[in-house]
């Protein structure tokens, strides 16, 4: 099959099954099969694929059915002009949180806050953004999951901003050193139990800790 016939079939079988947004998704999982932009896409759209390139597809195609969120299976999200590595372990960066980390630059720079501590850090999205667009800003990123700190501090690391932050391994302050801090930012699990159940596949299948207050 060619790219194009490709992406029209997994648009089809996405939007069958009610998954949203079918005509994007389908399109950017083919990106992320060829590891090409979307002009590749555009320009290449009768290039025949490999059976290996099909197959792999389709395999996606049916995770999205699924309920496994599209980050998960391209392993990226984009926040704040940024690229962040995501997996099952770290909640995905949501567009509505970039308004939170607009809001923290904008009081940093009125109060010249310099040090600030963010508690619940995730992949690193809201400390990783302080540190690229605040000037000589030091930023300590807690979270209670160490598998989440080794995603963001990869992430730290691909956005070049390690040596601007310091990770904590912590249940919110329990480990952290009393200190005083310019700001302290947060986006803490905050869904009950019940109401995840009633959310999106996609939501239900990101890690539970990242989502559940009580947990």
């Amino acid at each position: 099959m060619t790219i194009k016939e490709t992406i029209k079939k997994g648009m089809i079988d996405l939007k069958v099954n009610g998954v949203d947004e079918p005509k994007l998704k389908s399109r950017l999982l083919m990106q992320y099969i060829l590891n090409k932009p979307r002009q590749y896409l555009i320009v290449h759209d009768s290039e025949t694929l490999t059976l290996r390139q099909e197959v792999d597809y389709f395999k996606s195609v049916k995770k999205l059915i699924n309920g496994v969120p599209l980050q998960h299976i391209t392993h990226m999200q984009e926040f704040m002009k940024m690229n962040f590595f995501v997996n099952e372990d770290v909640l995905i960066p949501r567009p509505d949180t970039e308004s939170l980390v607009e809001e923290v630059i904008a009081i940093a720079k009125k109060i010249n806050a310099k040090k600030i501590l963010d508690l619940c850090t995730g992949s690193g999205a809201i400390a990783i953004s302080l540190a690229k667009y605040i000037k000589d800003s030091k930023i300590t990123a807690v979270d209670i999951s160490g598998k989440a700190l080794s995603v963001a501090k990869a992430n730290a690391k691909s956005n070049e901003v390690e040596n601007q932050i310091t990770f904590i391994e912590s249940d919110l302050f329990k480990k952290v050193k009393k200190e005083k801090y310019d700001m302290i930012v947060s986006n803490p699990p905050y869904i009950k139990k019940d109401i995840i159940k009633t959310l999106d596949k996609e939501v239900q299948n990101e890690p539970k800790i990242a989502l559940d207050r009580w947990i």
